[in-house]
């Protein structure tokens, strides 16, 4: 406990150079914090789904004509803490002298989370559980982007993001499926056994890391950090995709995001609520939280498809996901490096796109054949392209707007700018796509098909590519009244 209070106070007491500062701060080191945090709060989340279950019916004995029903409530507990404590997450860490501490917290919580399910007996217990799991989850997307954006300003930050989600990706996808074998070859501990030695590793990063600000006031990193190198350069990701947004200035004039007029008290003391008024940030809102939902989709149905169609097992439906998975890990840094460049716009429209046609054609597999089982392969191949694709647009975009209203607003904005709050707006899009996902699947399916299914999913991204085209980076030329 020593060291964890010597490391949350490191800010404020700089009697004694941290051991391994250069390492600690680190931006490799910085980011991988990042994503195993992140990657172990969708992990866990994603390994106990299977087995709420039979952790209803065998250890708190609730009638199997009520587990149906726990299971949502648990469900919806979740969602409601992640939605709720997102933005005082994010408005805790864009006022705190360090997002450190706010960070860790968030881990405390989700071991928390964890015991209370490893041990707990009565649904009150679980219910708690999956209040502390949300609470975990707001703050370490909300503070855990937002410790990016401090690291690699908005410069490097597609390639950043994309090699990020497509790590922590791997864990939503195949974290049901092996809860669901562990639980069946070994029993619940064992689960729970794999998720707090995740925590334990997660737990020495945190502590361990160190802020790029926090160690220039040792002198390590002046001048280095990304986010005082990342404000330009906007205008050079995808030069002439989009028109000036006001008057004849360049697109990066700063005059453009002036704010001229009085703002009510309220927009004063929370700026981002100012931001939504941006119909670029309304759609980077909206393609986070088309992604989370297609990737709820998989989640929710490739098990059930997988079972039903070609008899699979669990471990055979697990490695049915390594298509989606490896394509995603391979090609989401280079996708988050073409956003870098060419522009949110740019990926965001191909990415959504591109997912049409898979997704309608996953219907064409119907028996259990060799054919069908290859074709099926090879649609989740694709379908593993366009979630590379996605990955990066949303933050990208979402952090462009908020660094040219910081810029042109710092006396609104302040020193940090509105960022955590805004990776808290982020978080709660994202935990709502991640409770839609499941409920529109299901539904769908039981009612359509699971082929219609996919074409309506389809139909959501072909809206969503349209509004990237149209709102994503500015206006296109193109829509420009002369």
């Amino acid at each position: 406990m020593a060291s964890i209070a010597s490391t949350a106070s490191m800010s404020s007491s700089l009697s004694k150079r941290p051991w391994a500062l250069e390492a600690r701060s680190n931006t490799l080191f910085i980011l991988s914090t990042v994503a195993v945090g992140m990657f172990t709060d969708l992990f866990l989340y994603g390994l106990i789904v299977p087995i709420v279950p039979f952790i209803l019916s065998d250890r708190i004995g609730v009638e199997q004509s009520e587990i149906q029903y726990y299971t949502s409530v648990l469900l919806a507990c979740y969602a409601g803490a992640s939605v709720l404590f997102s933005f005082p997450a994010g408005y805790i860490a864009d006022y705190s002298s360090s997002r450190q501490l706010p960070f860790l917290v968030g881990l405390v919580a989700l071991l928390a989370s964890t015991m209370l399910l490893m041990l707990g007996t009565t649904i009150e217990v679980l219910i708690v559980a999956r209040i502390f799991q949300g609470i975990s989850g707001a703050t370490v997307w909300t503070i855990g982007l937002a410790l990016v954006m401090d690291t690699v300003g908005s410069e490097n930050l597609g390639v950043t993001i994309g090699s990020i989600f497509s790590f922590i990706s791997t864990g939503e996808l195949v974290a049901p499926v092996l809860g669901g074998v562990v639980y069946d070859k070994v029993g619940s501990n064992a689960v729970f056994g794999m998720g707090i030695a995740l925590l334990g590793e997660d737990f020495g990063m945190r502590v361990a890391v160190i802020e790029k600000k926090v160690a220039r006031k040792w002198g390590v990193g002046e001048g280095l950090d990304g986010s005082e190198q990342g404000g330009a350069s906007e205008s050079e990701r995808g030069n002439g995709e989009e028109a000036p947004l006001l008057g004849n200035g360049k697109y990066s004039d700063l005059d453009s995001w002036k704010i001229h007029r009085e703002l009510p008290k309220i927009v004063r003391k929370f700026p981002i609520l100012y931001l939504l008024s941006s119909p670029r940030l309304l759609t980077a809102e909206l393609v986070a939280f088309m992604q989370a939902t297609i990737l709820a989709v998989f989640d929710a149905t490739i098990p059930t498809q997988s079972q039903s169609l070609f008899g699979f097992t669990a471990l055979q439906t697990g490695l049915l996901f390594t298509p989606i998975v490896l394509t995603s890990l391979i090609f989401g840094p280079l996708a988050g490096m073409a956003v870098d460049r060419y522009g949110p716009k740019l990926i965001g429209t191909i990415g959504y796109t591109f997912f049409i046609l898979p997704l309608i054609l996953l219907r064409l597999p119907v028996s259990n054949t060799t054919h069908d089982l290859v074709l099926y392969c090879v649609l989740l191949l694709l379908c593993g392209f366009g979630m590379a694709m996605i990955g990066a647009p949303s933050i990208v975009e979402a952090s462009h707007v908020a660094e040219k209203y910081h810029n042109a607003n710092p006396e609104l904005f302040g020193e940090k700018g509105p960022y955590a709050q805004l990776y808290a707006l982020n978080s709660m899009v994202f935990s709502a796509g991640f409770t839609f996902g499941p409920v529109l699947a299901g539904t769908l399916r039981e009612a359509i098909g699971y082929g219609n299914m996919n074409a309506v999913v389809a139909g959501m991204c072909a809206v969503v590519a349209a509004l990237c085209f149209g709102y994503l980076g500015g206006v296109p030329r193109c829509m420009v009244r002369k």
